[in-house]
């Protein structure tokens, strides 16, 4: 029997007997597609973490009260217990950081109500913003303009809305001029934000943001607020912005010569490095669970292939007798475990990218077919095939071929 010949009475025995190939196969499948969903989500995932959720470029640090990179509870406490940055902490570093190259403030954790007219929506986010945390961001505006030293020296009441905004309380009106209440106040819309979309199931476009000399005004200037500094460039530039940052607000805190910084300072690298430990936890995890779907579904493979064995034992002796050779029956029934098992990895390939896409599609957020996880997976299915055929194979092939032949079944 010829390779093809082998791939042919392989596939005819799996449509021969359907429900037990589905259960063969099944380990196989959720191995396979585990493996392909995790890969196939963590990679489009990946990119679209540093883009949308950070929104930071490498060459920009953020300095807050509490790390947004918090492990544990203790880190947490500790943070609550720092003095808060306030904007005399902002102009002292905007006046003293000569290798930042921009440097911004940013104030607002929280969400409020927005009203115009007779509508209202609320859980919008508000914060407050210095002119320069727009471009900082990436912030981009779809129609009107930002804010201007002038709004922020003047505590203007002027407002840049997201599309959600805009299309729940203007829809089919254009909002530029309008007056909305942001928690009860007045304010100006002057522009739009660019439409940015979901992450992680939660818009990027509900928002409204203020002058931060507004948003302090209205909501109290005894709380906390954040500097986003932004240098010439990346690597040795981007360290000697934060250097100099660093050492303004440590003399403006009295922190001792040795102790650690009263405050936290973080970069994007910071935040991709907790987003890969996070991720590659949980890929080792669904690596174990696949494996441990692989190595069952290849048991039951070779149990299967040891009852194909005995059912066709009077074959097996027949071929035997025509002259086969003990290296002629394992080579067929390897290539049949092996079929059978890639037959499993195909079906895996395509749940595991079908289960990726639809997760990302109720998320929003992209996934990425890799084609070295797809050869992975064939590969790795072929390997399965074959680990546990070997053994059926080789009972096969020292049959007698005497004894055979006068097998009943």
């Amino acid at each position: 029997m010829n390779f093809a010949e082998a791939i042919r009475v392989s596939l005819q025995s799996l449509w021969a007997n359907k429900l037990r190939s589905v259960l063969t196969l099944l380990g196989v499948v959720i191995g396979i597609a585990s493996v392909i969903a995790v890969v196939t989500f963590v990679s489009g995932i990946n990119g679209y973490i540093a883009s949308k959720v950070f929104n930071m470029g490498a060459d920009v640090f953020i300095i807050s009260k509490v790390s947004p990179v918090i492990t544990n509870v203790e880190e947490f406490l500790a943070g609550q217990k720092r003095k808060d940055i306030t904007m005399e902490d902002y102009q002292s570093i905007l006046e003293g950081c000569n290798r930042c190259a921009m440097l911004g403030a940013m104030a607002g954790s929280g969400s409020g109500e927005v009203k115009y007219g007779s509508q209202s929506l609320s859980d919008v986010l508000i914060r407050g913003f210095t002119p320069s945390m727009p471009e900082i961001r990436d912030m981009d505006l779809a129609v009107g303009r930002s804010f201007t030293d002038n709004d922020e020296n003047q505590r203007a009441p002027v407002a840049i809305i997201g599309t959600d905004v805009q299309d729940n309380l203007f829809p089919g009106t254009d909002p530029l001029n309008k007056e909305i209440r942001v928690d009860g106040q007045v304010y100006t819309v002057i522009g739009i934000g660019k439409r940015q979309g979901k992450t992680l199931g939660q818009s990027l476009d509900n928002y409204v943001v203020v002058p931060i000399t507004s948003y302090l005004k209205q909501y109290g200037s005894h709380s906390s607020i954040t500097i986003s500094g932004k240098a010439a460039g990346v690597g040795s530039q981007l360290d000697a912005a934060m250097d100099e940052a660093r050492a303004i607000l440590r003399a403006r805190r009295h922190d001792a010569p040795g102790k650690p910084d009263s405050f936290a300072i973080e970069t994007n690298e910071n935040f991709l490095a907790l987003w890969a430990n996070i991720s590659g936890t949980f890929f080792i995890a669904m690596i174990a669970i696949a494996a441990i779907s692989l190595v069952v579904g290849g048991i039951v493979i070779m149990n299967i292939m040891l009852v194909s064995v005995t059912e066709r034992t009077r074959e097996i002796g027949i071929r035997k007798a025509l002259g086969a050779r003990r290296q002629d029956v394992l080579l067929q029934f390897l290539i049949e475990s092996a079929i059978m098992a890639l037959v499993g990895g195909v079906l895996g390939i395509l749940f595991g990218i079908g289960i990726a896409e639809g997760i990302t599609a109720l998320i929003g957020m992209p996934s990425e077919i890799k084609l070295w996880a797809i050869a992975a997976g064939m590969l790795v299915a072929a390997s399965v095939g074959i680990f546990f055929g070997v053994y059926p194979a080789r009972r096969a092939a020292v049959l007698d071929p005497i004894v055979a032949l006068r097998f009943e079944m």
